[in-house]
């Protein structure tokens, strides 16, 4: 795919799911979150970077952390992402908080800015991760950390059809990779690859649970990454797609609601001091 062409499918994707977002995914990703969050271990007065930040989820505890001594900045390719997050922090009278519409492949953001770099759950969509973990880079201050969790293996994801049943119906252009960084040591060495020091990584078992089958397809289809794609169904296409992923998640039915587990893998590294002369 097109770099371009999934950097668009994935701002305007966002766009149409950030009403949907935190309803069917808040709590759902919440132990990743949290997991990050004490991995980056954010002091009060620190500066600190959250990119693909979306609505906010790790932004205003992140911003809250480092209280108004410190900064927090929030950036996503999402246009609405970003509004809702602005909004949610002026409601919280968190002023020290900013938030700009970015690509994390290219940080428009000076060298060595931030003492700590987050991304919770946005590394998956890049066209070039890579990338984005050298800018990471770039834009802490020596001996600063970055903290990264992305979505874990595909087989430990009972999600995961969601992809091949929106694919069958329309081209959705989403993210052809999404498990990669998931797959064994593959995040752990992508960090090194960046020349990060002292890296860890582990993985998080969780269950995604919805209370209703409603619930289950509005997570799938309208909050998450295929909202672009999903736009597009007619009623026929919507209702056949629905039917097949219920079917591919039937075995985590429990009465009215589903138990569908997932696997997250969340990573820290260091951007190591410049020797003494």
């Amino acid at each position: 795919m097109e770099p371009a062409l999934q950097r668009r499918v994935q701002r305007y994707g966002w766009d149409k799911a950030v009403d949907d977002y935190e309803r069917f995914w808040s709590a759902q990703l919440q132990p990743a979150q949290d997991r990050l969050l004490e991995m980056a271990a954010l002091e009060s007065g620190e500066h600190v970077l959250d990119l693909a930040c979306g609505t906010g989820l790790v932004s205003l505890p992140a911003a809250r952390a480092v209280g108004p001594s410190g900064r927090l900045v929030g950036t996503d390719i999402s246009a609405r992402m970003v509004e809702r997050a602005r909004e949610e922090a002026h409601r919280e009278g968190l002023s020290h908080a900013v938030f700009e519409r970015m690509g994390a492949e290219a940080l428009d953001l000076p060298d060595g800015a931030f003492d700590v770099v987050l991304c919770a759950l946005g590394l998956m969509y890049l066209p070039d991760a890579s990338a984005a973990l050298h800018e990471m880079r770039r834009v802490l201050a020596p001996g600063g950390r970055a903290v990264v969790a992305v979505w874990g293996a595909r087989g430990k994801c009972g999600w995961a059809d969601i992809f091949p049943i929106v694919d069958a119906r329309v081209r959705s252009e989403v993210c052809p990779l999404f498990f990669m960084l998931g797959t064994g040591e593959r995040l752990a060495h992508e960090l090194a690859s960046a020349d990060f020091t002292d890296v860890t990584a582990e993985r998080l078992s969780a269950v995604l649970e919805y209370a209703t089958a409603d619930d289950a397809l509005g997570a799938a289809f309208a909050g998450g990454p295929v909202a672009m794609a999903y736009s597009r169904f007619d009623e026929a296409t919507r209702a056949a797609a629905h039917a097949e992923y219920l079917a591919s998640i039937a075995a985590y039915r429990q009465g009215e609601g589903y138990r569908i587990p997932g696997e997250f893998v969340v990573a820290r590294g260091t951007r190591p001091a410049p020797e003494a002369a």
